[in-house]
Order: C-alpha cells, then sequence, then structure tokens
C-alpha cells in the first residue's frame, strides 16, 4: 500500500537512507561494544529510544563516567527538537492507538520525507515508509556492529561517523531553494559550527534552531 502511494524515486531513495541508518548503526553498535557495553543496552535504546544523535550521546556520557540518569537527560535535552517536528506531522502520524507509533517512527529522515511530497496521501506514505524502515534498519545494523565490534577499533577512522549529518544534509538541500529558509539555515548553521567548541554534543543543534525566528518573521 505504501510502496504503490510513491513514485519510484521517492521509494528508491526511502530505501537509500535506510540502508545508510544502517551502516550508521553498526558503527554505533561497535562503539557501544567498544567501549564496554553488554549488547542487550544499545540494542534496547535502538528499539525504545530510535533516535540515534541521543543514543551516541548516552553512551558516551556513562563511557566518560556519567550517571545514567545525566545522560538520560542530557539524550531527552537533544530530543526536544523532536517537539517542533510532532507539530509538523501531527495528520501524518494518525490518531488514536496509530499515534503512538506514528511518533515513535518519527525523526530527522521520515519528518523530511513526509513533508517533502505534494500530496497528503503521498506525505503520509513517506513518513510511514522511511519511519518503518528505520525502525527495523536501526537495530538491524546495531547487532552487526555489536557482532564486528572486535575488529573495528576506531569507527571514526571509517568515517562512519559522517554518514548521518550527510545525509540530512542531503534531504534537506531541495528545501533550500527558498531565500528566507536559506538564510535561516545558514545562519542556524553558522551558530551550531561556532558553539560546538563550546558546547556539550547535541546541545548546539538545539541552539541553531534560534535561527527560525528569522523565518517566522519573514
Amino acid at each position: 500500500m505504501l510502496l504503490s502511494t510513491l513514485n519510484h524515486s521517492t521509494v528508491k531513495n526511502i530505501v537509500l537512507v535506510c540502508l545508510a541508518d544502517l551502516i550508521v548503526g553498526i558503527s554505533y553498535g561497535a562503539l557501544a561494544h567498544s567501549q564496554g557495553f553488554d549488547f542487550w543496552v544499545p540494542l534496547t535504546l535502538s528499539i525504545l529510544v530510535l533516535a540515534g544523535a541521543s543514543e551516541f550521546l548516552f553512551i558516551g556520557v556513562v563511557f566518560s563516567g556519567g550517571s545514567p540518569i545525566s545522560a538520560a537527560l542530557a539524550g531527552l535535552l537533544v530530543n526536544s527538537r523532536h517537539i517542533p517536528f510532532s507539530f509538523a506531522v501531527s495528520e501524518l502520524a494518525g490518531k488514536g492507538p496509530k499515534a503512538l507509533l506514528g511518533y515513535h517512527i518519527m525523526n530527522d529522515e521520515s519528518v523530511v520525507f513526509g513533508l517533502a511530497q505534494e500530496t497528503d496521501k503521498e506525505k503520509r506514505a513517506a513518513f510511514w515508509l522511511c519511519g518503518l524502515g528505520i525502525l527495523m534498519c536501526w537495530p538491524i545494523g546495531v547487532l552487526i556492529g555489536e557482532g564486528v565490534g572486535s575488529f573495528i577499533q576506531d569507527t571514526k577512522a571509517l568515517g562512519m561517523d559522517a554518514m548521518f549529518p550527510a545525509i540530512i544534509l542531503a534531504l534537506s538541500l531541495p528545501a533550500l531553494k527558498d531565500k528566507s529558509l536559506r538564510l535561516t539555515a545558514i545562519i542556524g548553521a553558522v551558530i551550531a559550527v561556532a558553539s560546538t567548541p563550546f558546547l556539550p554534543a547535541g546541545i548546539p543543534v538545539l541552539m541553531a534552531l534560534i535561527s527560525l525566528v528569522i523565518y517566522i518573521r519573514s
């Protein structure tokens, strides 16, 4: 049903993004393994949290000596960007019990794909196809990463950590044709880059949301 609603190009792009997320999941699983976490920790997070940035942050905080509570709070702060997402896709996530799953699979990729379509039917199909695809691919990647973690000593050396932001950039480029949105994105990027050396991981992205004030006023 979902596949028949979307054109071939959109389906292909969603599949490629899901596969890319699987590869990032391998990086995450390998990193968690190298830092001494039991396999069930990243696997449980990948299913119940389903948000890569906060999951990477969680294991990083715990590994560096922070408590699980402080790591969870940091993850929640990073995931607070999903609050405006929820308003943007409220019609796509569904109603009633279905909405619980709909909001669970809400992530950067599913939101971008959903909002990029022209008709409401296509928006819902793209949102759900991408969200469910990542729900399957992300934990599978984590399991693979746990399995090969003994052989991958440094995931950053393979450049796998750069794949996730590259995916988001590629998905966002078509929307930058709008002049006001392009200016907002540039200012947000400058804020994020400038604040990165001084703030914990994930917080510069939230700081970049300040640039939305410009877009709203325009």
